[in-house]
């Protein structure tokens, strides 16, 4: 799809809905997604709730603060991160699931895996949402899968296989890139069944820091009006590294470009600093 003045933009006010297991939950407001990583190595909060107690300390932290969604994440996919098996993330999320679920039920959970095994475990333990880091290309199961569990999927941008994830490439054109994928990959979702889509520009992954602030600028042209957007630009080193800056120290800067995003119509919002973020958001509703 070529960018120019006849391209559809995202609108702030479009509205969607997902059936989370038969929930309908409405996306007109935009959501906070709290990213809740039960890893020891993930990139800037590793080994803080990789038990039981301290994750769900943390989810009721992050639910309290104003988050909507919690996305368990039982492996880091930060550069150089260890690389685990289906069954290792299974033996590692435990009973952090369904001990969620019957404390916050109220609590939308997606789980955040690129492996069709894990996602049978989580559908079973009571997840709402499929997060796919992968666009189920390393898991030739996992369109088939989430096809049969008929709840939402989060399709992300990334590169083909695991091995090149964070491989940077320079496009000519970011944006009308993402969108061809989108494209491609919206249409094979949608003949598998899968109706409630996400669409995920993929933030992090292989793109360099000029290309992720080009996605920015032209968030409202990503998507086709079709599918609700996520960004999830967190403690992202594109943001950090120019600024040299720690991961932990640019909220400011995050918060204006979450601003910024909301603006051209992102309807859910995946972050580690779900207060400064519930702030943000409050600020974005108030001014519409």
């Amino acid at each position: 799809m070529p960018l120019n003045s006849q391209t559809p933009k995202l609108s702030a006010s479009q509205t969607y809905s997902i059936n989370c297991n038969g929930r309908l939950v409405q996306l007109d407001t935009p959501k906070i997604m709290g990213i809740l990583n039960l890893t020891p190595d993930s990139f800037s909060d590793g080994g803080q709730f990789n038990d039981e107690k301290q994750a769900l300390q943390h989810a009721e932290k992050l639910l309290k603060d104003g988050a909507e969604i919690l996305d368990i994440g039982p492996q880091s996919t930060r550069p150089n991160a260890e690389f685990l098996t289906s069954k290792e993330e299974i033996n590692r999320i435990g009973n952090v699931i369904s001990q969620i679920k019957k404390e916050f039920p109220e609590a939308l959970v997606s789980l955040d895996t690129f492996y069709a095994e894990t996602v049978r475990f989580g559908w079973n333990e009571g997840i709402d949402i499929i997060n796919d880091i992968s666009g189920g290309q390393y898991d030739e199961k996992m369109f088939d899968t989430a096809a049969e569990t008929k709840l939402p999927y989060i399709l992300m941008h990334v590169n083909p296989s695991y091995k090149t994830m964070h491989d940077k490439i320079k496009f000519e054109d970011i944006t009308l890139q993402v969108n061809r994928y989108f494209s491609e990959k919206t249409s094979e979702l949608l003949q598998k069944g899968i109706a409630d889509i996400i669409l995920d520009p993929g933030f992090g992954f292989g793109k360099t820091a000029e290309d992720q602030m080009k996605m920015i600028n032209e968030v409202e042209y990503l998507g086709f009006r079709k599918f609700p957007l996520l960004i999830g630009i967190s403690r992202k080193s594109f943001i950090y590294k120019p600024l040299g800056k720690s991961p932990l120290d640019i909220n400011e800067e995050t918060q204006q470009l979450h601003m910024k995003v909301l603006e051209q119509g992102a309807k859910i919002l995946r972050v580690h600093d779900v207060a400064e973020t519930k702030e943000t958001l409050s600020q974005f509703l108030r001014k519409k």
